[in-house]
């Protein structure tokens, strides 16, 4: 059935707009592949695929750049014998990533078909295996001003691509720069996390040192030039201060070897939280720890730094509870739902002024501030209760 004369400019005017309701959809489905998967590069694949099969294509690839600025194949689309057969023939540079690097391929104006310099032996040579590829798009992506690749999607025939086709192309390019730089930011982020937590970690044990070995041995020097002073004016003095010393250099050596096996064992490599702080409450010497916690049955799975973070900061609020506040007796209590996880530790020991350590007076509360940045770090945040002469109470709440 022939089309009437009257109903061709109707098929003219909605022609574009059918062809711009396409276009949307295309875009909407590549972006909803670039924000909803976690791998970029499995993304990458998937965008090829369809951006090949929305062009009437075969073959597509997308160069990323390295940090040095060395090119990588990050994703292909059916590649032919010619290029998939020979890896050696996707790498390095070529015109089209040479003519980025040059900032010749800039925009959609200057987007263009561009003789591939990978295939011209297989023109030359009329290799079949090169699938009838001579010429591909190359399109340029950028996040912002930084240059982080190219798309190429290779045509089967001699035509150039049309320029509603770059256009398209040029756009699915930009979503492309986007997500790339969003995976970078967020590994960034996560590198920077991982070097905080050893940045805080290296603080806890500076802290360990300082509150231990440190205060410890200057206690046994403290004896021994006691016992040097008497030894020969009053020789059972000396004796007094010889074994004061021997008693205070065995509850040290007893100390670094309890700080030492705090790294070593890994408390919450084999148990989950609830029960490493169970058995970091039973085995505290000195004080008596009444040890709560929410149910196994509904406690909820916690991320691992969570759960390092809190475990540290028991320790912490635990070490300071005994040997700052001289506590007998102490309550650690361990809550959680689905909002938010609660650790609580509460003392009958000496008690201080929250406001005198928030200023830096009192070293002996040094760390507190390890147990402010750990929480910080999570999101959570600290309260402290206390006076003196009517112990503490230290809470943290770390949200979900």
């Amino acid at each position: 059935m022939q089309t009437q004369p009257e109903e061709q400019p109707i098929q003219q005017e909605t022609a574009p707009l059918l062809r711009g309701n396409r276009d949307l959809a295309i875009l909407y489905d590549i972006a909803g592949y670039l924000n909803h998967k976690v791998d970029v590069y499995e993304a990458l694949q998937e965008v090829l695929a369809r951006v090949t099969e929305l062009l009437g294509l075969r073959t597509g690839w997308v160069w990323l750049l390295h940090e040095q600025g060395d090119p990588y194949l990050a994703a292909a689309q059916a590649l032919p014998p010619y290029l998939a057969n020979h890896p050696e023939r996707m790498t390095d540079f070529c015109v089209c990533l040479d003519t980025f690097l040059d900032g010749a391929l800039e925009g959609a104006a200057n987007i263009d078909v561009l003789r591939c310099s990978r295939l011209k032996n297989a023109e030359r040579d009329s290799d079949p295996s090169s699938l009838g590829l001579r010429f591909h798009a190359s399109v340029p992506i950028y996040a912002g001003n930084v240059p982080l690749g190219v798309l190429n999607v290779a045509s089967e025939d001699w035509r150039g691509l049309q320029v509603e086709e770059l256009q398209l192309l040029h756009i699915i390019s930009d979503q492309i720069g986007i997500a790339i730089q969003r995976a970078r930011l967020s590994a960034e982020h996560t590198r920077a996390a991982a070097h905080l937590a050893t940045i805080e970690e290296r603080n806890r044990l500076a802290r360990e040192i300082h509150d231990t070995l440190a205060q410890g041995l200057a206690a046994v020097t403290l004896q021994l030039e006691t016992a040097d002073a008497f030894v020969e004016t009053r020789p059972k003095r000396a004796h007094e201060a010889i074994q004061r010393a021997l008693s205070l250099a065995r509850r040290n050596l007893e100390e670094a070897r309890r700080s030492v096996m705090d790294l070593r064992s890994a408390p919450l490599q084999d148990h989950p939280l609830p029960e490493a702080l169970q058995a970091l409450a039973a085995s505290e010497i000195g004080c008596t720890v009444k040890y709560t916690y929410t149910p196994a049955s509904s406690f909820p799975v916690l991320p691992a730094r969570i759960e390092a973070a809190l475990y540290r900061i028991a320790q912490e609020a635990l070490a300071n509870a005994r040997k700052h506040a001289n506590a007998q007796h102490i309550e650690l209590t361990l809550e959680a739902d689905a909002a938010e996880v609660r650790l609580l530790v509460q003392d009958d020991g000496c008690g201080f002024s929250p406001e005198t350590v928030a200023q830096g007076v009192s070293a002996g509360h040094f760390g507190l501030s390890g147990i402010a940045e750990r929480a910080k770090l999570l999101g959570g945040h600290v309260s402290i209760q206390s006076e003196p002469g009517t112990g503490t109470l230290i809470g943290v709440t770390v949200p979900l």
